[in-house]
């Protein structure tokens, strides 16, 4: 993952509310493991197991993330359990059939969690965060231009 999509998964962190992080974690996946299959594509062992592991963990962390008091959390638990162990297989099998059933599940259920996001208008998580805005003036290079808004320094602890 490069740092402009480190950036960009940041600033959507930042502010979503609780449906909409689950939606990001899944994006964050599903970029981890595009970059897992083009690693091996190229036959580049090590930054294909990187890229895997870090799919696992944005798997494990929806996983911990569940709500045991919900009874779809403990299905859940089983279908992201799944994923990670067919992730495992890519490691002792060397190849990208795991990721692939992996992907197909979880796909399924981001489909679900996208649609439940879209409803919630629910606040974001994160308070006195960065605001920004993006418009329609354009810098020298003909990119879009983004203006940070509440700038100031107030944020965060105070001792």
């Amino acid at each position: 993952m490069d740092n402009a999509q480190k950036q960009e998964f940041t600033r959507r962190i930042t502010n979503s509310n609780p449906a909409q992080l689950v939606v990001v974690i899944y994006d964050i996946f599903f970029t981890y493991a595009m970059e897992a299959r083009d690693h091996y594509e190229k036959e580049e062992r090590e930054g294909f197991y990187q890229s895997l592991r870090r799919a696992q963990d944005a798997v494990r962390q929806l996983q911990d993330g569940l709500d045991f008091s919900y009874p779809i959390a403990s299905q859940l638990y089983a279908l992201y359990q799944f994923a990670i162990e067919q992730m495992a297989s890519c490691f002792y099998r060397n190849n990208t059939e795991g990721l692939d059933a992996s992907e197909q599940v979880l796909k399924n259920l981001y489909v679900g969690f996208e649609k439940a996001a879209k409803q919630d208008a629910s606040e974001p998580l994160m308070k006195h965060t960065q605001q920004v805005v993006a418009g329609m003036t354009y810098g020298r290079s003909s990119a879009l231009n983004e203006t940070l808004q509440n700038s100031d320094n107030s944020r965060g602890f105070f001792a």
